[in-house]
């Protein structure tokens, strides 16, 4: 996000976030790790796997979304924040940042026993370009998902080349253009995995400048094609960064499609 949207949300980057109840490694390196929160009731608890954004740049990590992990935790759902290795970090980018999500996904089974999880009932949510990520590990089929929401997500890693998101962001996440490293966009993005075969809702704000409105739509429509149960929910009068800001009017409609995706029966 070399830049944010004009939406009054900003500074919930900069914010300092409730503390964690424990933060646990998922691997040897420092920043193999996830955050989990815990609602304050009994349990056991449904449980998203948060993925932040920050188009898979080192300049963002895990910290500001915080903030949406602990509302989530307010609302009865238990959270597992990944922090990845991402570009600017070592052995960050293609692949390392997506095997660091699969891994860090993954353990949440090793870590299950210890608390009140519920693991019949976990979604994937990612923000812009954690939204990638999270519908990947709807595609990889690592981990057992309910379904993926993703928040502003970065679908289509082609069409995010062209437009030159973030400054050249998917060349260096991925090491190189479409024309450089094809299988590396055919295995990374969304749009050129589906069917993921997993149910998924995609919100984005019609006035988003950091993510167009775009992505979204022409993932949904080959999505759908393709037979996957997509849902689309393009907010108005809405940038990029209300979605993961608890404080924001759109905040209620991101946590109710949470709470109705791990509702649904598995």
């Amino acid at each position: 996000m070399a830049k944010t949207s004009r939406s009054g949300s900003e500074d919930i980057l900069q914010l300092p976030p409730p503390k964690a109840d424990e933060r646990v490694a998922y691997g040897p390196h420092p920043l193999q790790f996830a955050d989990l929160r815990l609602p304050k009731t009994a349990g056991p608890h449904p449980v998203a796997i948060v993925i932040h954004g920050g188009f898979w740049k080192n300049a963002y990590d895990l910290e500001h979304t915080g903030h949406l992990c602990a509302a989530l935790g307010a609302a009865g759902v238990a959270t597992w924040s990944l922090e990845y290795r991402r570009v600017g970090d070592a052995g960050g980018g293609w692949p390392g940042t997506v095997e660091d999500v699969a891994r860090g996904a993954s353990h949440l089974t090793m870590v299950a026993p210890k608390y009140p999880l519920d693991l019949r009932r976990v979604a994937a949510l990612g923000h812009s370009a954690g939204g990638q990520l999270a519908l990947w590990l709807g595609a990889e089929r690592k981990v057992s998902l309910r379904g993926v929401i993703s928040l502003a997500g970065v679908a289509d890693l082609r069409r995010a080349w062209e437009l030159d998101l973030g400054s050249g962001a998917a060349a260096k996440f991925l090491g190189g253009s479409p024309k450089d490293v094809p299988d590396r966009y055919r295995q990374a993005s969304p749009l050129e995995r589906i069917p993921l075969g997993v149910p998924q809702v995609l919100i984005h704000g019609y006035d988003d400048d950091i993510v167009p409105l775009e992505i979204s739509e022409r993932y949904c429509r080959a999505a759908q094609a393709s037979g996957d149960d997509v849902r689309l929910r393009a907010l108005r009068s809405t940038g990029h960064l209300e979605l993961i800001d608890p404080r924001s009017r759109q905040w209620a409609g991101v946590e109710r499609s949470v709470k109705e995706m791990l509702s649904q029966r598995g």
